[in-house]
């Protein structure tokens, strides 16, 4: 081997010295936040075939699902205005959450086993989110019909307001809100990640 190989073999192995570390102080900052309890935000990436998406939870639960297109960093400057900015990367936190999400993507989970924490919504926004999931996997509800069942008939505009507000998109079932026309519509993650997430469920339904 060559000077010049034995130079750049070093700079190789001093790169992966400083990922091992920075990696391994990372570890100890959010082992100590969680200790002393100065974590109330925590939040990873998850690579799916519906593109990355950002998962975040307080204590209380998973507190958003953001899509690629909604922007990640949007998310979490929007989480820490409106929840706490004692924010940090901490995938362990948020295993069980990833792990669902990657079932349900597979075919094989139906419904979320997680806790959840609605912070971000509030009034009536708030109360059809959290009737969502009683829609049941591979059927689909039009806006009128989710405002019927919300006890406001009249609400069909501000039952498609929830829905585009939905910070908990896939795991509160949004998708399975359609105009009344039976098209796809709107989507946080884009229309074509609605379709792909209806197909799914058609497919696993039987």
């Amino acid at each position: 081997m060559t000077t010049s190989d034995d130079t750049v073999s070093r700079l190789h192995d001093l790169a992966a010295a400083d990922s091992e570390s920075l990696s391994a102080l990372h570890g100890r900052l959010e082992a100590a936040a969680q200790g002393e309890d100065l974590l109330d935000v925590a939040y990873r990436t998850l690579d799916t075939a519906v593109g990355s998406l950002l998962l975040a939870a307080t204590p209380r639960g998973l507190v958003r699902v953001a899509f690629a297109v909604q922007g990640h960093d949007a998310a979490l400057e929007a989480l820490a205005d409106r929840v706490s900015p004692r924010i940090l990367q901490a995938p362990r936190r948020l295993d069980t959450a990833a792990r669902e999400i990657e079932e349900y993507l597979s075919g094989i989970r139906r419904s979320f086993d997680l806790p959840l924490d609605f912070a971000l919504s509030q009034g009536f926004r708030r109360t059809v989110q959290q009737h969502l999931p009683s829609i049941g996997y591979g059927r689909t509800h039009s806006y009128t019909q989710v405002a019927q069942e919300v006890g406001n008939p009249k609400a069909v505009r501000a039952v498609g307001s929830a829905c585009a507000t939905n910070p908990l998109p896939l795991v509160v079932p949004c998708h399975r809100v359609l105009p009344a026309s039976g098209a796809v519509g709107r989507y946080a993650g884009g229309p074509e990640a609605k379709a792909t997430l209806l197909a799914l469920e058609r497919a696993h339904a039987a």
